[in-house]
């Protein structure tokens, strides 16, 4: 006769179907991370004239191998109607390659811009990315990162305000622009660049109310003449800086310290440890001959200039949201995907290409210690900002609060309305991104469609035990794997 179960017991013993949560213990890149972190370190401290990895590279790593861990807390849900529970496991609130944190930052940041920040006028993403020795600059130095922003803001806009002059506009007219600075190129590289959401024309602000004022589309031969404005503008600016700049070529200069090795190896798509050194990181597909650098981009207002490229092909009108939210989701997005990284029965990891190369290449092949070399490169500094606001949308504008969504919420609500429901919030709940993302309201019961509310936050180990010990779950967290020894050299023997 088996012991009796409380209905209580029960409906906590089924938490685990109630909610579908995720198992990033089970993914090839937690596996890679799991087994190869202890080692990875210590190959970079292996050297007696670097000081290895920088702490908050580290410390990325280990958050990311707890994210998503029951082991190490969760929240515990319950219906307020039949008292089913559910489990929430905490995030690593990584910022550089974990897949889940980056996909809610993306879709976290998409929904604000769309919903709090950008009007309903038209708008266009101008990218612009940078020759091999600057992406290395500007990911170390965020000072630099800034300046040559400004440079490409001031610009665009003067090529605004010039099509603005040539209709015969002669009012005080500003621009409006966000930017999201991304880390990465789509081969796991190190490629900082600029993805910029600009409103597709001006503002007349001379009014008390801004005024939009739509502009002309941009023309391949403008688009032209603005890369080499910028690309000149930007080798003056280093030039000063004392950055050497005579010949932009793909080779870096050995560094002293590892991680800036590894970076500068990033950048150019090659490795920095181990046995393969100094080579190309791996290709599979129809290579053709030729270099795989200085690639010229070609298309609709898209142009090339010594090493920098402008591409401002990709707008949307003011009525098409989703298009504007899903443009906001693609210059945010986290640099990995999951679904294309697959694992060899050799060990090898394959990553497949987003889109084919023009010489052919469809997938990247890495060791495990060739992608750790990679995702350490990808992590940005502490408390750098990765998204900036200019023109009208800078926090500092007199004419924000009149443009902004956010804040016309606020002035148009009710005064009888609570505040929190017109409140502009970067921010959003994890039930409304899940509601917003995948269409699923995990506010409501899959049983009896009772409200869910949050029963406790679970973060002490002997709670923790026994609630997962009574689920049959693991309590203990996966184990990290502990280095290697370096590969023994085979002496002949006379």
């Amino acid at each position: 006769m088996s012991p009796a179960v409380s209905p209580r017991q029960l409906s906590f013993a089924e938490a685990l179907t109630s909610y579908p949560s995720r198992n990033p213990a089970g993914t090839i890149l937690y596996k890679v991370v799991q087994e190869n972190l202890e080692t990875f370190i210590q190959e970079t401290e292996s050297n007696p004239n670097s000081k290895g990895l920088p702490e908050y590279v580290k410390r990325e790593f280990y958050e990311y191998l707890g994210c998503g861990c029951l082991a190490r807390g969760f929240l515990r849900l319950q219906c307020t109607e039949c008292r089913h529970e559910s489990i929430l496991p905490f995030s690593c609130k990584g910022r550089a390659f974990c897949p889940s944190c980056g996909g809610r930052r993306m879709s976290e940041l998409a929904a604000f811009l769309v919903d709090e920040v950008i009007p309903h006028v038209p708008i266009r993403q101008v990218v612009l990315s940078f020759p091999f020795p600057v992406r290395l600059w500007i990911s170390k130095s965020p000072k630099l990162q800034t300046q040559l922003l400004t440079i490409t803001i001031r610009a665009y806009s003067h090529l605004l305000r010039k099509k603005a002059k040539a209709q015969g506009l002669t009012q005080k007219l500003q621009h409006a622009v966000v930017t999201v600075i991304q880390r990465f190129g789509g081969s796991i590289n190190l490629n900082p660049h600029f993805h910029s959401l600009w409103v597709d024309g001006l503002y007349d602000v001379s009014q008390k109310d801004p005024v939009f004022v739509e502009l002309p589309l941009p023309t391949d031969d403008e688009i032209r003449e603005l890369v080499e404005i910028i690309s000149n503008r930007i080798i003056r600016c280093l030039k000063r800086k004392g950055y050497r700049v005579d010949e932009f070529s793909g080779e870096q200069q050995e560094n002293d310290e590892m991680f800036e090795e590894v970076q500068s190896a990033s950048v150019q798509s090659i490795i920095a440890l181990g046995e393969r050194r100094g080579k190309k990181v791996r290709r599979l597909g129809m290579v053709e001959a030729g270099s795989f650098e200085g690639a010229v981009l070609e298309g609709p207002r898209c142009a090339s200039h010594k090493g920098f490229s402008l591409h401002a092909n990709l707008s949307c009108s003011a009525e098409e949201r989703y298009k504007l939210e899903h443009m906001a989701r693609y210059i945010a997005r986290p640099p990995i995907a999951i679904d294309r990284l697959h694992l060899r029965p050799d060990g090898l990891i394959t990553y497949r290409l987003r889109k084919r190369y023009r010489d052919g290449t469809e997938l990247l092949l890495f060791s495990p210690m060739e992608l750790m070399e990679k995702l350490a490169a990808l992590v940005p500094r502490p408390r750098i900002h990765g998204t900036r606001y200019h023109g009208l949308f800078a926090p500092h504008s007199k004419s924000r609060s009149k443009i902004v969504l956010g804040d016309k919420k606020k002035e148009t609500a009710p005064t009888d309305s609570p505040l929190d429901k017109v409140k502009s919030k970067s921010r959003m709940s994890w039930a409304k991104l899940m509601n917003r993302v995948f269409k699923v309201d995990v506010t409501l019961c899959r049983f009896c469609r009772g409200e869910i509310k949050v029963v406790a936050a679970i973060m002490e180990r002997t709670a923790i035990e026994k609630i997962l010990s009574h689920l049959g779950l693991p309590t203990e967290p996966p184990a990290i794997c502990p280095a290697r020894s370096p590969p023994q050299q085979v002496f002949d023997t006379f």
